[in-house]
């Protein structure tokens, strides 16, 4: 493509995403308006569960002859819990910066389409806050019963246009639990309120790193060479796993002193924190070493490597096993620059991400 028709492809790409935006949001706006609907006529009739039950089977039916697929009576049913569900949803979680940063609004009577971030609906008076994204998604999120948790998965779907699919990944290896384990109860709304914030090395940390996509779970023994492997082989996902802001910078990255060599076995700038981030693959327990290894590491690359205007190097040894007193014995007690992550080839249990934030979090009071 020459220079115009790529500023010409951009363009249509642009329209074609905003498009597909407000298409989604329209549609999550109008099921929760039907779901409205539905309820309001369910109080006002008879309370029985045979007169909601006939009136989604008369609904759904005049609905099919009218616009075809698509109003079934499950569909119908689950736009009614669509809108118990979030119309019951906590207005002071849900009053976050990115739920108000456009003052576009979407007015139910006119059905005005808005190019905006997020769309404000109204009826004479504010309803709720949605994020365009698919009503597929929000089908998945409404599986999630803690409301926090629900949020914070709906904030990082919009912010990294995760697909259906990868938010059902992050949710079944426990993102948000991992990302919550020694937060406070501030902090862990803030999690729900603006998704995953990196401003300090700890944001960048994740306990265990869940590499369920290397396929080395059917393999009880693999060396650190073949783990590097496979983690170049699916460096993308791997990157997405790591967190936000990664960009790959090699592999066995060399550098010398003494005239020795050394290598450092993955290399990763961060954008947000900008500073590099060095990795160190251990397949086993770790060891005081390897942290005393990792310091020269990150020492070198502060002192020859790091412009100026960049932050401190951070360092992170992967291993299959750590006692946390090794590393808190080991590192100076203000460390914030050398870290120890586990990792896991298997996915774990929903089940053993939540007893695990239970252990380390107490939120009761939320």
């Amino acid at each position: 493509m020459n220079n115009v028709s790529n500023k010409i492809a951009v363009l249509v790409e642009q329209a074609r995403r905003s498009v597909a935006k407000n298409a989604n949001l329209a549609m999550v706006v109008t099921y929760y308006q039907i779901g409205k609907i539905l309820i309001e006529e369910w109080q006002r009739g008879e309370k029985r569960a045979e007169y909601g039950a006939q009136l989604l089977e008369n609904v759904s039916s005049d609905l099919i002859a009218t616009f075809g697929k698509g109003f079934s009576v499950q569909n119908l049913e689950r736009m009614r819990n669509f809108f118990i569900m979030y119309s019951n949803t906590s207005k002071e979680l849900r009053n976050a910066d990115i739920f108000q940063k456009s003052s576009n609004v979407l007015r139910i009577s006119e059905m005005e389409e808005k190019s905006s971030t997020v769309l404000r609906i109204f009826n004479n008076e504010l309803i709720i806050n949605f994020l365009p994204i698919s009503w597929s998604h929000y089908l998945f999120l409404m599986r999630i019963k803690d409301e926090i948790e629900r949020q914070f998965y709906e904030i990082e779907t919009f912010q990294n246009s995760w697909t259906l699919k990868e938010l059902e990944r992050q949710f079944n290896t426990g993102l948000f639990e991992r990302l919550a384990v020694g937060k406070n109860k501030e902090e862990i709304m803030r999690l729900a309120q603006q998704g995953q914030i990196v401003e300090k090395p700890t944001d960048l940390l994740k306990d265990p790193l869940i590499l369920d996509f290397l396929g080395l779970e059917s393999s009880s023994r693999y060396s650190e060479t073949e783990l590097e492997t496979a983690i170049i082989n699916q460096i993308e996902k791997f990157m997405l796993e790591m967190g936000k802001g990664f960009f790959f910078g090699g592999r066995q990255v060399r550098f010398s002193f003494n005239e020795e060599h050394y290598f450092v076995d993955l290399v990763f700038y961060n954008r947000f924190l900008r500073c590099f981030v060095l990795l160190d693959l251990k397949i086993g327990k770790l060891k005081h070493q390897n942290l005393g290894q990792m310091q020269m590491y990150v020492n070198y690359y502060d002192r020859f490597i790091k412009q100026s205007d960049e932050n401190n190097t951070i360092g992170i040894i992967l291993c299959k096993t750590k006692e946390d007193a090794i590393v808190e014995i080991t590192l100076p007690k203000d460390n914030n620059q050398i870290f120890a992550s586990q990792y896991e080839t298997i996915l774990p249990s929903k089940q053993q991400f939540q007893e695990l934030l239970k252990h380390n979090n107490k939120r009761d009071d939320l």
